[in-house]
């Protein structure tokens, strides 16, 4: 598929402090055309008719009215977490989009973190870490 035949997927940016992870958006744009908010604001006309989605990452963009206003052929938001606690699902329904979510992406990782944490309290693990020993 040609990158003007992939649906468009609206991300804040790719790499830097705030955008999605190098390796993720390579992986996105195998099945989307991703565009940048910098690229959606700079062109507002024409990328808006191209956008059908939007990948929230770490709660970024910021979706409000006037984004989804401005977002025609929207039609589903895609959340890279858990919570959705930072959208207003009320809102976003009465624009007819659908909101997505990955509700048991980190079930596994937390329950490792918990068993690690329980274990080393058990076993005074850091408290042996910082003692010093003769050489």
């Amino acid at each position: 598929m040609a990158e003007e035949e992939l649906p468009g997927v609206l991300v804040l940016d790719i790499g830097g402090t705030h955008g999605v992870l190098e390796n993720l958006a390579a992986l996105l744009k195998k099945h989307f055309h991703l565009i940048t908010m910098k690229e959606f604001l700079g062109n507002k006309e024409e990328m808006s008719k191209k956008i059908q989605s939007i990948f929230v990452f770490e709660c970024r963009p910021t979706i409000d009215r006037e984004l989804l206003e401005s977002l025609p052929n929207l039609k589903v938001i895609g959340n890279s977490g858990v919570g959705v606690d930072h959208l207003d699902l009320k809102m976003i329904s009465s624009f007819g989009v659908k909101v997505t979510n990955t509700p048991h992406a980190v079930a596994d990782p937390t329950a490792d973190i918990g068993m690690a944490l329980m274990l080393a309290s058990a076993r005074r693990l850091v408290e042996g870490n910082v003692l010093s020993f003769p050489g």
